[in-house]
């Protein structure tokens, strides 16, 4: 039996976002619900009065000021969260959120995948500080994974969502997507690293819950070098300094290596409900793809 889309609170107060963020959140996976945040309560309320109905949230960057922030910690009004905004390095609402630009949301399904999963793992990983939002954190985390199932979002990746099942156009789409983010990882790779580690999760997050073909991510590095290389030769600038840039393609590598090692469960029962696949079908479902 197909289980219930989870339920996305959509906090944006552009419509173009709201149009846009409703489109690239897969159906059969995620219900997009649009809170009106014209009410004077604002943002911490319109979350108070849905905080049993809301699995994960999308929120528009400029909305979690430093006094909003703060009134959603203290509320325990803590869920898993992409941040639609420009990438600058820090945190805007909590440990686990990620982000992505607003010219990169063709990859919003596979980061509220990711979101989901890092808030699971992160949470249980660390803890919280405080009784109330460790119990909040633990309430919600325990209905996302009766909702989820035994292995989790973080475990059992969409088929039907990876690159090679998609329609030309959508395949296209989402490369595109890639290129722009993995530009903004070379761009920042030195001058700004806790930007660029931003970049590289958006990036890498997408590439395993899509199935990106190991191949396709080495070909997006070189074409964008090769850019980069042919720019600065016509500005009579030196370009040596390029190759250095091979480091962020190693990074890239080893977080997506990271990802597909944890995405292997280290202690499922062997007997019981709980354990619907056996270690070799999850293997043998989620192994990357590094051929094509």
């Amino acid at each position: 039996m197909a289980r219930p889309a989870l339920t996305v609170a959509l906090l944006l107060r552009t419509t173009a976002l709201v149009e846009a963020c409703s489109q690239w959140l897969p159906t059969n996976r995620y219900e997009p619900i649009v809170v009106d945040l014209s009410a004077e309560d604002g943002l911490v309320e319109a979350l108070r009065q849905r905080r049993d109905n809301i699995d994960a949230v999308v929120v528009e960057q400029p909305l979690l000021d430093a006094q909003t922030r703060e009134q959603l910690i203290s509320s325990s009004l803590l869920f898993p969260a992409v941040v639609v905004g420009e990438v600058k390095g820090h945190v805007d609402y909590h440990a686990e959120e990620l982000h992505l630009p607003e010219d990169q949301l063709e990859q919003l399904g596979y980061n509220v995948d990711a979101a989901i999963s890092r808030f699971l793992r992160q949470g249980r990983a660390e803890g919280r500080q405080g009784e109330v939002v460790a119990r909040e954190v633990w309430k919600l985390s325990n209905r996302l994974q009766e909702r989820l199932g035994y292995l989790g979002v973080f475990y059992k990746r969409d088929p039907s969502r990876f690159l090679g099942t998609l329609s030309n156009e959508e395949r296209s789409e989402l490369l595109q997507s890639l290129q722009r983010t993995y530009r903004d990882l070379l761009i920042s790779y030195f001058r700004d690293p806790a930007a660029a580690n931003q970049a590289l999760e958006s990036f890498v997050n997408t590439a395993f819950f899509s199935d990106l073909p190991i191949t396709r991510a080495v070909e997006i590095h070189v074409n964008l070098i090769d850019e980069f290389w042919k720019q600065l030769r016509l500005e009579g600038h030196k370009n040596d300094f390029l190759q250095d840039y091979r480091l962020a393609l190693l990074d890239v590598m080893a977080h997506l290596c990271e990802m597909y090692r944890r995405s292997i469960p280290p202690d499922i029962p062997l007997t019981g409900a709980a354990s619907p696949l056996s270690r070799r079908e999850i293997e043998s479902n989620d192994s990357p793809d590094l051929t094509s």
